[in-house]
């Protein structure tokens, strides 16, 4: 009999409260009190997302983002600044112990990636993983992935992208040098592809999310079942909105 895995699907949320409900798996399954979780969600309103350890108003220009009602958050996963809009967003929740898992983190990236590119392939798209965190199909990207590991556990979350604006992405960014940015953003357009261009086709979220799940049930050998967050689950999620990934002091840290 396989192994049964919880999988959620959260639906769209804010930039703070899709931290938050990580960060609260992740702390329910440090204290056993959930399996292996896999999670699906997108962004509503749109969203940049900025690694723990950069700054955010030397990544972000925050006055475009509140003029174009853009949220942005602090992840407690390293990384750059990720624009959140046309994708879907993974996040696999699972002990450091787990014997899927493998202990080194370069390896463990590789694994979870398997389960995005057996995803991709249910889409009849080939990709492969490129270290140290991205999935690209024909020399683009089109995912990457972001973990950490805190409480004997291990946090993976990552985007699949369903389309991409380049233009609005960089419109949102801060580039050192104006200069280059106009480079910046054709090279950007010639590095990253998303479902629909591959596809020539509008996919919807619950069928990349359908795919995702058959990704991640052949990668690892599992059943996922559909499940809810706990109670416990949901107070977390509040507590941890409002005191940190909602909270000025978190997000304007560096």
């Amino acid at each position: 009999m396989k192994e049964q895995w919880r999988l959620l699907k959260t639906g769209y949320n804010t930039a703070a409260m899709n931290m938050a409900i990580d960060r609260a798996v992740l702390v329910a399954s440090s204290k056993d009190m959930v399996p292996p979780t896999v999670r699906f969600y997108g962004w509503s309103p749109p969203a940049i997302s900025i690694g723990y350890f950069q700054s955010l108003k030397e990544e972000v220009d925050l006055d475009n983002c509140n003029k174009l009602g853009v949220n942005y958050v602090r992840r407690i996963t390293g990384g750059g600044a990720v624009f959140h809009e046309d994708e879907l967003t993974y996040s696999i929740i699972i002990p450091e112990s787990h014997k899927e898992i493998p202990n080194n983190i370069m390896d463990s990236y590789g694994r979870i990636c398997g389960a995005m590119i057996k995803g991709l392939k249910e889409l009849c798209i080939q990709s492969k993983y490129v270290p140290i965190n991205d999935i690209i199909t024909d020399g683009k990207k089109i995912s990457g992935s972001a973990q950490t590991r805190k409480l004997k556990t291990v946090l993976q979350h990552g985007t699949i992208l369903t389309d991409v604006d380049v233009d609005k992405m960089f419109s949102l960014l801060k580039v050192p040098d104006e200069k280059i940015k106009d480079k910046l953003i054709t090279d950007v357009k010639q590095r990253v592809t998303s479902i629909n261009h591959i596809l020539g086709r509008k996919i919807g979220f619950e069928e990349v999310a359908a795919a995702m799940k058959q990704g991640f049930e052949k990668e690892f050998n599992v059943e996922l079942i559909e499940g809810s967050l706990l109670e416990e689950e949901k107070e977390l999620a509040s507590e941890f909105e409002r005191e940190c990934f909602g909270a000025k002091d978190w997000n304007h840290r560096r």
